[in-house]
């Protein structure tokens, strides 16, 4: 019920690409699009040997509010079957004024560097990566994970470890800042009420950025 009021209270889109920096966009901008990629879209994110192919992977516009309080578009390169639903996860963390500070493909950042992209704090889905300290594939690197306003929701593992390297300021999961995340926060519900697990209610490590959709 929740759900269903606020998608009902979505307004029209108001929000457009402009290059690299996101801004505010006129009233008759179209709707946002889902559109298929290609290697050479996905530049460094993507190489041989990963698990998933490019043509299973697609490009979400996502409108969105900004820190400076006005709708944006970003976006973001998700597995194909979520495309749709990535959609709707982002109108309803704009209806309920969730802020965003931006939303760029990983590809973005020189070499697809996951730590620069999180310094930007910058909130993104694909990359073909690994899990840190591990052999296996992040769930990044199958399209199925989000990470949001990351500097300000870093990864945080028992030994102290945190990425983003810069994100000390924020390890005080007290702060009241706009843009964090924390148990029972309206914009983690927007995620798990649709079967999203959040990294913030693991025990080792907290990650308090991430959000990854079960394989299956």
């Amino acid at each position: 019920m929740r759900r269903a009021k606020l998608i009902a209270s979505l307004a029209v889109v108001v929000a457009a690409a402009a290059g690299p920096q996101a801004h505010a966009a006129p009233e008759d901008t179209p709707a946002p699009a889902i559109s298929p990629v290609t290697a050479a879209d996905l530049g460094a994110s993507w190489r041989a040997g990963c698990p998933l192919a490019p043509s299973g992977l697609r490009l979400v516009e996502v409108d969105y509010l900004g820190f400076d309080g006005q709708s944006h578009r970003g976006a973001l390169i998700v597995k194909t079957e979520l495309a749709q639903q990535v959609q709707e996860i982002f109108a309803e963390l704009e209806a309920i004024r969730f802020p965003i500070e931006k939303i760029r493909p990983a590809a973005e950042y020189a070499g697809a560097e996951d730590e620069l992209s999180m310094r930007d704090n910058n909130t993104s889905a694909f990359n073909c990566r690994g899990i840190p300290g591990s052999s296996s594939w992040s769930e990044h690197a199958y399209g199925r994970a989000i990470d949001i306003n990351p500097l300000l929701n870093p990864y945080i593992s028992a030994s102290g470890a945190m990425e983003p390297a810069t994100a000390g300021p924020y390890l005080d999961r007290t702060l009241d800042e706009a843009g964090m995340l924390r148990d029972g926060h309206p914009a983690v519900e927007v995620f798990t009420d649709r079967g999203w697990t959040w990294g913030g209610n693991w025990r080792d490590p907290k990650d308090y950025q991430h959000f990854e959709y079960p394989a299956g």
